[in-house]
């Protein structure tokens, strides 16, 4: 394998990111995808200069983007990038948001950056080398419990009131040591990689959402898998990550609330 992959990705991302700092220092106007969807220059100037970069330094790979400015080469090889993972904190000033990269070659994972620019933190792997933050090497928690753990999901900016998610985040909150919502689900996955939360769920990701993250992941000893155990296929409807100690817990929880069998009571809105 050509190990300037990483190098290559490493470098994009972190000149991405610092655009995107200075976008944030200035202020951006925020356009709507479809409602709650938002979208700023941020994101489509970050996604150029990662296209262009990569496309320079690999002209035959095929390249798939948020933003629509990836390229179809019918390649083995597919870049998968979310030039700003968190647009809505971004767009709101909240500092959590990153860059996400993640190549594979025939659906298996080869390299994984994110970057969070505001934390100067820089997670990436390359298959079968390990996982690294900021250069020093990183592994999943050693939690074996559900209830000892720290958890973390995501929810869709659009058709908010069809999404079923609030009631696996409402178990998590009461069974486990909490449920967070940060916004990114790159930054979310990098932090179960390195040991600060020990899963990560959500529906309806794209395929740039976790290529990056799910790479990183897999190299710092946890598990992927979609909600139901099943083989997670990039872009799939659902996503589980964890530490892999706790997993089968958390897809017990799944199956129980998808079958109406909650294992913790829902208190009444009113009384």
């Amino acid at each position: 394998m050509n190990t300037d992959y990483l190098t290559v990705a490493s470098e994009i991302a972190r000149e991405a990111g610092a655009l995107l700092r200075e976008y944030l220092e200035k202020g951006v106007a925020v356009e709507y995808k479809a409602k709650f969807d938002v979208v700023t220059a941020a994101d489509r100037a970050s996604e150029k200069l990662v296209v262009d970069r990569l496309r320079n330094r690999f002209p035959r790979h095929t390249i798939l983007g948020e933003e629509g400015f990836g390229v179809d080469n019918g390649s083995e090889y597919i870049w998968h990038i979310d030039p700003l993972d968190g647009t809505t904190n971004f767009s709101h000033g909240y500092p959590i948001f990153a860059v996400s990269i993640g190549l594979e070659k025939n659906g298996e994972s080869v390299v994984g950056v994110v970057y969070d620019p505001t934390r100067e933190e820089f997670f990436a792997a390359e298959a079968g080398s390990g996982a690294y933050l900021n250069n020093r090497r990183m592994r999943v928690s050693k939690v074996e419990k559900l209830e000892d753990g720290l958890f973390a999901t995501g929810f869709p900016p659009a058709n908010r009131t069809s999404n079923r998610n609030v009631h696996n985040f409402y178990q998590f909150s009461v069974l486990t040591h909490g449920t967070r919502r940060a916004g990114s689900a790159a930054l979310d996955i990098c932090s179960v990689a390195a040991g600060r939360l020990e899963g990560f769920w959500e529906l309806g990701l794209k395929s740039w959402d976790v290529s990056g993250g799910v790479t990183i992941l897999k190299e710092a000893g946890g598990k992927v898998s979609d909600m139901q155990g099943g083989k997670f296929l990039s872009g799939g409807p659902h996503l589980t990550v964890s530490n892999g100690l706790v997993h089968e817990q958390m897809l017990e929880i799944f199956q129980l609330v998808a079958e109406g069998r909650p294992p913790a009571p829902v208190p009444p809105a009113v009384g």
